[in-house]
């Protein structure tokens, strides 16, 4: 299961607690190291929710944890990950002196490695 991807990194409201928190944090590597994709992509992809895929490009690649979206929160063709260490991973480190290396629209190469844990939800009992 193979396929290609355009990359959009960015912040996010919590990216940003996580890091507030603390880059060594487990909320912060959480949600670094989500990759979130439409639920169309998913599913040519033969992905699931929690599946841990590898992602590339001519810079380098890095594994992570995939996240579907419902219809309307991002394109297909497109999958975002806010900034961190995975996602530094595909980043030049050229800067045109601005800073921060160009990050935006990037293709990627999207691979799946093995399925995910799945999570059970326990309801809390119904008052009688």
């Amino acid at each position: 299961m193979k396929g290609k991807l355009i990359l959009i990194p960015g912040r996010s409201a919590k990216q940003g607690v996580g890091l507030n928190k603390g880059k060594l944090k487990d909320e912060y590597k959480k949600v670094t190291t989500t990759l979130e994709v439409s639920f169309e992509d998913m599913k040519s992809l033969g992905l699931e929710t929690g599946d841990h895929v590898k992602i590339s490009n001519e810079i380098g690649e890095t594994n992570v944890i995939v996240k579907g979206l419902r219809e309307g929160k991002i394109p297909e063709g497109y999958a975002f990950i806010p900034y961190g260490p995975p996602s530094s991973c595909l980043f030049d480190g050229e800067t045109c002196a601005s800073g921060m290396p160009e990050s935006k629209g990037m293709k990627i190469d999207i691979e799946f490695i093995k399925k995910g844990e799945k999570k059970k939800t326990t309801l809390p009992p119904l008052n009688s």
